[in-house]
């Protein structure tokens, strides 16, 4: 699939330029949407933009912006404003240095961006940036303007090519230490060591790890079956128990992540022929019943007459004997 371009520009640190250009990393066209419709005629719904003073409907060159500063106190801004402080647009994307990965919180990040060199002359220092952010493991930090907006980005390699993070302002990302109920909490060096070992024999890489929107995928087959009139199936949820006893929870898993079970008893002939010899008729066990009735009233009969032979020769024996007392 070609991918279209959304900027185009320059890379450039110290003395060195790179003619570049952006693209889409993530593709938002495959993203599900619904319209809002009327639950009488199914028509589309429309919104109208209302004042809250004198309910008039207003079009767009009546309605201008303005900020909040005190309940229902607004100050104006329009155009003339924006324009002052509008960043002019360098199409240069400027590093001001290098930092390693392990540096970057992770959630500053925020849109991917992918990069390609612009032209057949940008190809080779494209190559030579990439493979060199590749091989030191470090991230270059700048600045670029985006529909006059200034965003501080992160540039790393993947593959051959470069991505660029659009990423979040320190300033507005907030402290983990802000969010409640992360008191300090006493943990055995017990319980760290089954962790750790439930860690690591879950450990594998991300490759093997099926990542997949199953939720966009159900949308979509729900969508299809009411399109051609078929009943949609709800799964049913897995039903979650809290753990109590989180030594026995990780002794559990543990056993589970490295495949262990009890072996399965082997089953012996001579086992089952004295069964058998013992037995005047088979039992049969109900669920084998259910499955295969017929293949059970056959083995049964089997045992039946089995037993009728068996006892045979002593019914003619003691016929015999009674006779020659008879006699």
């Amino acid at each position: 699939m070609n991918m279209r371009s959304l900027w185009k520009g320059h890379i450039r640190f110290s003395m060195v330029t790179i003619p570049v250009r952006l693209y889409n990393a993530v593709d938002s066209g495959s993203s599900i949407r619904f319209n809002q419709l009327h639950k009488e005629d199914h028509g589309r719904i429309k919104y109208d933009k209302v004042c809250r003073s004198c309910s008039e409907t207003l079009s767009g060159d009546e309605i201008i912006k303005g900020y909040e500063y005190a309940p229902d106190e607004y100050v104006v801004v329009d155009d003339e404003d924006f324009e002052k402080v509008k960043l002019k647009s360098t199409k240069i994307i400027e590093i001001e240095g290098f930092v390693d990965v392990n540096d970057v919180d992770v959630s500053m990040y925020d849109t991917p961006y992918y990069a390609g060199p612009d032209g057949d002359v940008a190809v080779k220092v494209f190559a030579l940036l990439s493979q060199s952010l590749t091989q030191s493991g470090k991230l270059g930090v700048g600045k670029v303007v985006l529909r006059d907006r200034e965003d501080m980005v992160l540039i790393g390699a993947q593959g051959n090519g470069i991505v660029i993070y659009k990423v979040r302002y320190p300033q507005f990302v907030r402290k983990m230490d802000d969010v409640p109920g992360l008191a300090d909490s006493e943990v055995s060096a017990d319980e760290l060591k089954l962790a750790q070992s439930l860690i690591d024999s879950m450990s594998k890489d991300l490759a093997d790890i099926e990542i997949k929107d199953t939720y966009h995928e159900a949308v979509q087959e729900m969508i299809q079956a009411k399109v051609y009139g078929k009943e949609v199936v709800m799964a049913a949820e897995d039903e979650v128990k809290p753990v109590v006893d989180i030594m026995t929870a990780l002794k559990e898993s543990i056993a589970a992540a490295s495949g262990e079970a009890k072996p399965m008893e082997r089953a012996t002939g001579e086992s089952e022929e004295a069964e058998v010899e013992d037995a005047d008729v088979e039992e049969v066990d109900e669920a084998d019943e259910a499955v295969a009735p017929k293949a059970k009233k056959k083995a049964t009969a089997k045992a039946v007459s089995a037993a009728k032979k068996k006892a045979a020769p002593k019914k003619k024996a003691a016929k015999a004997k009674s006779k020659s007392k008879a006699a």
